[in-house]
């Protein structure tokens, strides 16, 4: 409880912020991306340099799109034994693959773990959730949304573009060492930063509406999102034998709500707007519950 209480007092001055007139509705928005321009790549900058690459950290890099696989596998049947509507599976299918490994990932594994963990939460989420949103929710959105859909063209010059993949790809690949420590007290101060920013920004932009009849989709996509997955990876992981810290990293990483960005280009394309937003605001509720039990098991 004290390791999650601080996450919650933060949400909750988002929800207020919120309430209050004088703070304009693109809020949330300027927050982002502050942390996506500033507070990440700073943070990365940090950590990822002293990442030595082995066996069990490739793990994070190959662990999201595993979890991708089976939870879209187990959305499909539970679609398919529900007799789900089609935007209902489409929409599922995009928010319980893809977790909120970075917002709230991120600051999650820092609080569990300690700093010195950041680093293979970044590879999670950069090479893993991050490439996935760009790749498997484009072709998500092309075969379930509607309207527009961005090309291979367009999704690749975000992909390199997006800052924090550029202070990946410079933290693994350039030498920099000299340019790190002259830097390091701008970047400690602006990676400090980004928890409690992240957390705000989340909190302005919950929705916490859930319509009826969206009630045993909505419970089944977060059991198999918060819990089945997680225990599913949790026990393959004992049955090879692989342990380490990059291991536990992952497996709390799998763990994480729904992406809050999967749940917005949801709700663009028309795919159960009620529902995704609801799954997205109530997953991290639920979270701070389900993440320390995930937290105990790994241990």
């Amino acid at each position: 409880m004290q390791q999650v209480l601080p996450f919650l007092l933060f949400l909750c001055i988002g929800l207020i912020l919120k309430r209050l007139s004088i703070f304009p509705r693109e809020t949330d928005r300027s927050l982002n991306l502050y942390v996506i321009y500033v507070a990440l790549p700073a943070l990365i900058l940090l950590q990822v340099p002293s990442l030595q690459l082995t066996s069990h950290v490739l793990a994070a890099v190959f662990m999201p799109w595993a979890v991708l696989v089976v939870s879209g596998l187990l959305v499909l049947a539970a679609g398919n034994l529900g007799r789900w509507p089609r935007e209902t599976v489409g929409a599922l299918l995009l928010v319980v693959p893809l977790g909120n490994t970075s917002f709230l990932g991120i600051p999650m594994v820092e609080q569990f773990f300690g700093s010195s963990a950041v680093r293979y939460a970044v590879l999670y989420d950069q090479f893993g959730s991050f490439l996935a949103l760009a790749s498997y929710g484009t072709l998500i959105l092309a075969l379930y949304g509607k309207g527009e859909h961005p090309g291979l063209r367009q999704t690749c010059i975000k992909i390199i573009t997006f800052p924090p993949f550029i202070a990946l790809l410079a933290a693994l690949f350039i030498p920099m060492e000299d340019l790190l420590a002259m830097l390091r007290p701008v970047l400690t101060m602006a990676a400090g930063s980004l928890v409690p920013v992240v957390l705000v920004a989340i909190g302005f932009q919950m929705q916490l509406l859930l319509p009826r009849h969206e009630i045993i989709p909505f419970t089944i996509g977060l059991l198999i999102r918060l819990l089945i997955t997680p225990v599913i990876f949790l026990l393959t992981c004992k049955f090879l034998g692989l342990t380490g810290r990059a291991i536990q990293v992952s497996l709390f990483e799998t763990a994480m709500p729904p992406m809050v960005t999967a749940g917005a280009l949801a709700s663009i394309a028309g795919l159960k707007p009620g529902l995704t937003s609801a799954m997205v605001g109530f997953g991290i509720l639920f979270s701070f519950a389900s993440l320390p039990l995930i937290f105990q098991w790994i241990q």
